[in-house]
């Protein structure tokens, strides 16, 4: 698969090793059935058509004329109903789960028994418990499973974590993401029995981008506030680790600035807003007179990368992904189990 170069600008590339990503036009070929055709499902559908080697052979939904519409909007040649009927089909090979959280795990694993590769919308289910019950599923199955934290894939955070790596910025000691939107009237996200609240939608961005940084914390600290309905509208968590520590912060109430930035002993990394999509960053390092910018490389949407990653690992035989293995996701799982228990928020059902 070749690399896309990121250019990085001379003052960056001089104090850091060589630095290319995948390019997702260049993926291997893999046949997408679809499983929820809502709103994410649409991006999902333009990204893979737009900017990959891939394609989307079958969508499905509980109601058919809502398959049949989606599939006539993005010229799919499948519209079925049900989501056990596409797993069966013989002209898919992975499926993107993009059903209300709710779903994520029975949809799954559905694909699974099929024997199908899966990609899960983030986030990738309601708890922990259902997370391991998948990764479970699809490794003893030997199919490929990754959560779709597409942010993880952009070039942007690659760069990011790359520079972190390489220790230009020293030892981290602090990171903060915020994610807000006003998305109450949103009815799904306000239904417990859907999954809703804005730790799922919202604040599962900057958890993952902290943890994708510094792994898995030694300790969770969570306090905010819930609607009339019971789920969370917004939070505040602490992730600690030794010698460092990462602040996420994330409404549905409101529109926040959505920035990111890294702090460490020798300097800092901050993204362009809003952190979690494509853009560039900038870059300060203790001595120099002004930050040093990175402006990004063109994209298609942003999803496009982790198809292109999900194609990769498949094409090479791999089972999960080295940028967003399996245990990760389940570890980011459990701190929002653990966000939702100090807020008091539990879904009907759950244990």
């Amino acid at each position: 698969m070749p690399p896309l170069d990121l250019n990085l600008p001379p003052e960056l590339a001089e104090l850091v090793p060589p630095l290319t990503t995948p390019d997702p036009r260049e993926c291997p070929p893999l046949r997408w059935g679809i499983i929820g055709p809502g709103g994410i499902a649409h991006k999902f559908a333009r990204n893979v058509a737009s900017a990959t080697a891939c394609r989307v052979t079958a969508v499905a939904s509980r109601e058919r004329e809502r398959a049949e519409r989606f599939a006539h909007e993005h010229g799919i040649p499948a519209a079925v109903e049900g989501y056990g009927t596409l797993a069966e089909r013989e002209d898919v090979d992975a499926v993107y789960v993009a059903t209300p959280h709710s779903a994520h795990r029975d949809a799954a694993l559905l694909a699974i028994a099929a024997g199908k590769h899966v990609l899960v919308e983030k986030a990738f289910t309601r708890n922990a418990a259902e997370a391991r019950e998948v990764v479970a599923a699809a490794r003893e199955a030997g199919v490929f499973c990754m959560e779709a934290m597409w942010t993880r894939f952009l070039p942007r955070h690659v760069v990011a974590r790359h520079l972190v790596r390489s220790g230009l910025v020293g030892d981290v000691v602090q990171i903060v993401a915020d994610h807000g939107q006003p998305l109450t009237h949103i009815p799904r996200l306000v239904r417990p029995e859907l999954a809703g609240g804005a730790l799922l939608d919202l604040g599962v961005y900057p958890i993952s981008f902290i943890v994708g940084l510094l792994g898995r914390p030694d300790a969770v600290d969570a306090f905010g506030h819930l609607w009339e309905t019971g789920v969370d509208v917004s939070s505040v968590t602490h992730l600690t680790y030794p010698g460092a520590s990462g602040v996420a912060t994330t409404t549905m109430l409101a529109p926040t600035p959505t920035r990111a930035f890294v702090g460490g002993t020798d300097g800092w990394i901050a993204l362009d807003t809003p952190f979690y999509g494509p853009g560039g960053l900038e870059v300060l390092r203790r001595g120099w007179e002004a930050p040093v910018r990175w402006s990004g490389v063109p994209d298609d949407g942003g999803f496009e990368f982790q198809v292109a990653e999900a194609a990769r690992c498949v094409a090479e035989g791999l089972t999960e992904s080295p940028v967003l293995p399996l245990d990760e996701t389940v570890a980011i799982m459990e701190i929002m189990d653990a966000v939702r228990a100090s807020l008091g928020v539990r879904f009907p059902g759950e244990g």
